[in-house]
């Protein structure tokens, strides 16, 4: 796992998620997972699936490519 890539594509997902006002319980009801598994990637402890960053773009209301792009 590159933990400088992953951490990138967490903080961009919750910078996301928090400008939309969705917290981690919303996000993990809306994609089917627990919220402790919306925290442990925002802090980059676990990475996740390509299918499953389609489906948090999805909830997030961007498109997966969105979620790549860094600033």
């Amino acid at each position: 796992m590159n933990k400088e890539f992953v951490a990138k594509i967490a903080k961009k997902i919750k910078t996301l998620r928090e400008e939309r006002g969705m917290s981690q319980l919303a996000l993990a009801l809306e994609i089917g997972v627990t919220p402790g598994a919306i925290g442990n990637l925002e802090i980059a402890k676990n990475d996740t699936t390509l299918s499953r960053l389609y489906d948090i773009a999805n909830a997030l209301g961007v498109e997966p490519y969105e979620l790549l792009k860094f600033d």
